[in-house]
């Protein structure tokens, strides 16, 4: 039996109390192997993808205790645990690496000895590091007929190891539509669709794919079925449609536009080895625009290994004319199945989620499953018939400071009217409305489900590492404040990208340059300090309610005057828990009751408050001495 389970929207333990989980990503360097160093500015050991070792990732095992009494002393209680499926079945189809599935054992076992709840997160992003992301191993690549090496030359990827420096910021989500993860991605949810006849060792494309990335799954379920702390698994890491649904294979569509961005008709020609001239992209603060363009593959590489035709051609998307050039057949070949448009959240997505949550409970029965949607869309709208006992995971992010590295409070875009917003209480009430509409979607897609906002964060690197320099990250502390007051106020669940413990200054989390971790080695000045490593903890760590049997109305915290305030409604004497940090009280705390009494416990920071059952409305106050 889990240690807690889902009650319509909120998480209930044993006792049938509510439970507020504040957590973090662990790790942002899971995305590599440790063995060779996988971090994405080196290339050398790149291409050598069987022979890999993920063993130590999020960290050493000899350093566990050291990492999990930090995140436990800034008060986290939970974990999104970061998996790849490549750690698990790197070296091909059906070889798992044992050392590593036994070394994670002792990792969760540890976690549980230090109180954390969690789940698994497989994570990808851009399908593989042979896309220029992480997740899938590279012979998924190499099972459809791609011939890793060439990728990034013949610009089917952007690939930071075989580039080098300088990485462009925040341009490897363009990978999702070139060609090798648009292809992967179509084949993994829709290739029964729209590539029927492609098969890879006697089975379609898209079920060969998912059945291998199931059953490596079920490798860890196997393992983890018995730790109660373990509560459940993430269907997959912001899963994207790849082609699915392209309106016209000859246009590029929406937002994420940066660097080279070759339309899929031109993707599609770069790969068989034939030049473009593609449109080159950059953001501003105030600003996407085109900036020019760029010849790409000049030396005419091949994305297929030799003797391999495109898989698109055979389907008929495309051939060659009588004097030999590339001929788009049907531009809008992903619009459409059988004479029927289609939509990828309703045919693709679900299904793919309730297969999922079937092979992963059929090891784990009890097991909760946190689903995502792809980024910047709703949820899929859900039904008696689909899977239950599911979470709400989906992730939020202020675009403008992820991709700029730089928090304006007075400035942001709204990514749904791709219209500019200005003023300080305009940006906040933005944030509140997006941050809200996930919740909504638990409760009008969903069906009323808890919501955890499983990825929100920033750039520590912002405005150009100044923080680094000078020590001020106020910037930061300012971004994270507003950030945990709209949580914090809708009483969600959340977990913070990311807590990497080899981060570095010069180098981040180790992954295409990006730097969101709220600990660093280099801030570390002295290990005896708990705080100290930590960035912008003056907003990250917090006074929160962890638990309570009533119903949540009221709960904010004043970073300036550093005021917590509750208020739940509870005809009860059942107690109510918070966290009162004594990183923000070094010298104590007053506390004011609407009724009741109020204990301590120090050493574990929670003060626990046994309300007054004459009272169906209860408050509790605390300001510093």
């Amino acid at each position: 039996m889990k240690k807690y389970k889902v009650h319509n929207t909120f998480f209930v333990d044993r006792d049938d109390r509510k439970i507020f989980f504040k957590g973090v990503n662990l790790g942002g360097s899971s995305k590599v192997p440790t063995i060779p160093d996988g971090a994405t500015y080196n290339f050398q050991g790149f291409f050598d993808h069987q022979d890999i070792s993920f063993v130590g990732r999020p960290f050493p095992l000899a350093e566990a205790d050291e990492h999990f009494n930090r995140l436990r002393a800034w008060g986290f209680n939970f974990l999104r645990f970061i998996v790849t499926w490549e750690a698990i079945e790197h070296s091909g189809p059906e070889v798992y690496d044992q050392d590593y599935l036994d070394y994670l054992e002792q990792i969760i076992i540890k976690a549980g000895e230090y109180g954390f709840t969690l789940f698994i997160d497989p994570h990808q992003d851009v399908w593989s590091r042979f896309c220029g992301g992480d997740g899938a191993p590279a012979w998924t690549l190499e099972k459809v007929g791609f011939q890793v090496e060439n990728l990034n030359d013949c610009g089917a990827a952007i690939i930071h190891n075989v580039i080098g420096d300088p990485f462009p910021s925040m341009v490897w989500p363009t990978n999702n539509y070139k060609l090798a993860a648009a292809t992967m991605w179509t084949l993994f949810f829709g290739g029964n669709d729209f590539a029927p006849g492609f098969l890879i060792d006697g089975e379609t494309a898209q079920d060969y794919l998912q059945n291998h990335y199931f059953a490596a799954i079920q490798q860890l379920v196997k393992k983890l079925k018995k730790f109660d702390h373990v509560i459940g698994y993430g269907s997959l890491n912001e899963p994207s449609s790849g082609w699915i649904g392209w309106q016209d294979l000859r246009k590029n569509y929406g937002l994420l536009k940066m660097g080279d961005m070759p339309t899929p008709w031109q993707s599609l020609n770069l790969g068989v080895g034939i030049e473009q001239v593609v449109e080159v992209w950059k953001t501003g603060y105030f600003s996407l625009k085109r900036v020019g363009f760029r010849t790409l593959n000049i030396n005419k590489v091949s994305a297929w290994q030799k003797d391999v035709e495109c898989v698109w051609k055979k389907q008929g998307v495309w051939t060659y004319d009588d004097k030999g050039n590339p001929t788009l057949i049907n531009p809008f070949y992903f619009t459409q199945v059988n004479g029927k448009s289609i939509d990828f959240n309703v045919d693709y997505l679900k299904p793919f989620i309730n297969r999922f949550s079937t092979a992963v409970r059929l090891f784990d029965p009890d097991a909760i499953i946190f689903i995502e949607s792809e980024p910047q869309s709703h949820i899929p709208v859900w039904s008696s018939e689909d899977a239950s006992n599911i979470v709400n995971a989906n992730h939020w992010y202020d675009g403008v400071t992820l991709h700029t590295k730089n928090f304006r409070k007075n400035f942001t875009l709204d990514v749904e009217t791709e219209k500019l917003v200005f003023g300080k209480n305009k940006v906040k009430n933005l944030f509140l409305k997006q941050i809200g509409q996930i919740q909504k979607d638990s409760f009008s897609r969903l069906g009323g489900v808890p919501t955890l906002i499983g990825e929100f964060g920033i750039p520590f690197d912002m405005n150009q590492k100044k923080s680094y320099k000078n020590g001020d990250f106020s910037h930061q502390i300012q971004a994270l404040d507003l950030y945990y007051q709209i949580i914090e106020s809708l009483f969600l669940h959340s977990t913070i990208w990311n807590y990497t413990s080899d981060n570095s200054n010069e180098r981040g989390d180790l992954w295409n340059d990006e730097d969101l971790s709220i600990f660093s080695r280099d801030q570390q000045k002295n290990k005896d300090d708990i705080y100290s490593g930590g960035r912008a903890l003056a907003a990250i760590i917090r006074p929160y309610c962890l638990s309570l049997m009533g119903e949540p109305i009221k709960q904010w915290f004043n970073l300036s005057g550093r005021e917590y305030f509750l208020s739940f409604h509870q005809a009860n004497d059942q107690k109510v828990e918070i966290f009162v940090p004594d990183f923000h009280y070094p010298r104590g705390f007053n506390v004011s009751l609407s009724d009741g009494d109020w204990s301590f416990s120090a050493g574990e920071q929670v003060l626990t408050f046994n309300p007054n059952p004459l009272f169906s409305v209860h408050q509790v106050r605390i300001l510093p001495k």
